[in-house]
């Protein structure tokens, strides 16, 4: 993906939403969708997955990098991600993490309609990723 113009926003946000529509969230009532759009051109989907030990819930990005993982693996160049009234929502700092890990610093996380997407880096700035592996490694 080489272009912001290339990425198909409107339909990324329409997927998100439909995705939080779909998340199991009894006990915050926080109704959470992510969609993803690989750089080969794909939709990968995510919803949160809410569990009674707080700890074990999964956020709609975990979802997200999931379904990217079983449908062939890539990487992701844009995500939108809304809550359940259909606004965008910041993913916390585990999903940047793993967000980080499938699509890069410069991974373009969606503002909504009225603003511009902000890059990944933006939101993890000094990132640990597998590029630091070998390089940080005493082996």
């Amino acid at each position: 993906m080489s272009s912001l113009s290339e990425i198909p926003w409107n339909e990324l946000r329409e997927r998100a939403i439909r995705a939080a529509a779909t998340s199991y969230a009894p006990y915050s009532n926080v109704h959470v969708g992510a969609a993803g759009y690989t750089t080969d051109g794909r939709f990968v989907v995510g919803a949160n997955v809410e569990n009674a030990s707080y700890g074990l819930t999964l956020c709609a990005e975990c979802s997200l990098v999931s379904d990217l993982i079983r449908n062939g693996g890539g990487r992701l160049c844009a995500v939108s991600i809304v809550a359940g009234d259909t606004k965008p929502i910041a993913p916390c700092g585990r999903c940047r993490q793993l967000l980080f890990e499938h699509g890069g610093g410069g991974l373009l996380v969606d503002n909504g309609p009225d603003a511009a997407p902000r890059h990944l880096h933006e939101l993890l700035p000094d990132a640990f990723g597998p590029d630091d592996l070998p390089v940080r490694s005493t082996k």
